[in-house]
């Protein structure tokens, strides 16, 4: 998918929501949990009540991996799921790899050869050659994490030499490895007044931004600062919309959720054009 298909996808759904899918077992309710396979059930209810208003999906590999191979098995289900129902959906692997060349070849492979995911997060700490194995395969991206939310990101990202902060640093040299059809950048929207800096660096790169809802980010500020001309945005919410009820309505209240989200992106979005 290049960043124009992206683009008119967002504009027909008149939504650049991202729904995060971090199924925790502890936390469905008993119906779901007592599934053959709860993981797999509590994403496809999700999914059944959120894709009308959502643009993307993004997995967070953790909340598979931690329950094993039942955990991967249900993940893999839930990625053809969601392109059995629609294959315009936007679907990001946050698996936040990044290692030497061989082993990103084969993380790259699991993601795009294996499972059908349209990107994957990666950490750009350990340079180009751990990036580019996820840019060889046409029409999937890497999403590099740029500036993060957490509060540990003040123990490295804001590190500043020669005038440069750190993330500054990994924007400007990051882009001479792909394009803005292949790769974009992990902002958080709990620092959103940060994205007017981060634009001047990456203009016409998408951004994906979690943040939205359980922790505190405004979806007005980052629109404010992050929007541009080609609405550049994946804007992702998690807990704020797969957990916004523990009783059997989850699904039914993750719809409500995400169609509020849609409602209020569909204004920022018009006078946009094609």
């Amino acid at each position: 998918m290049t960043s124009q298909e992206l683009f008119r996808n967002i504009l027909d759904r008149k939504s650049f929501l991202c729904v995060g899918l971090d199924p925790e077992i502890s936390r469905l309710p008993l119906s779901v949990a007592a599934a053959d396979d709860p993981i797999f059930e509590f994403n496809r209810r999700i999914i059944d009540a959120t894709h009308r208003y959502t643009a993307a999906y993004k997995p967070n590999f953790a909340f598979y991996e931690s329950y094993g191979q039942k955990g991967m098995a249900a993940l893999d289900k839930t990625v053809r799921y969601i392109n059995k129902l629609d294959t315009n959906i936007f679907i990001i692997a946050d698996a936040k790899r990044g290692d030497i060349g061989n082993t990103s070849k084969m993380y790259a492979r699991a993601v795009f050869a294996e499972m059908p995911f349209d990107a994957v997060t990666v950490a750009p700490y350990m340079g180009e050659d751990s990036v580019t194995p996820f840019l060889s395969y046409p029409g999937k991206w890497a999403v590099i994490l740029a500036l993060t939310s957490n509060r540990g990101a003040d123990d490295f990202q804001y590190h500043t030499e020669k005038g440069q902060r750190l993330f500054e640093r990994v924007l400007t040299i990051s882009q001479r490895w792909g394009t803005t059809d292949n790769i974009m950048y992990v902002v958080g929207a709990t620092r959103a007044e940060m994205l007017a800096d981060i634009r001047k660096i990456v203009p016409d790169h998408f951004l994906l931004v979690p943040g939205v809802g359980a922790q505190g980010g405004s979806l007005e500020e980052v629109v404010r600062y992050g929007m541009n001309d080609r609405c550049g945005l994946l804007v992702n919410s998690s807990r704020g919309i797969i957990y916004a009820d523990s009783t059997d309505r989850f699904a039914e209240v993750a719809g409500e959720r995400a169609r509020e989200m849609q409602e209020e992106m569909a204004g920022y979005l018009k006078g946009l054009k094609r």
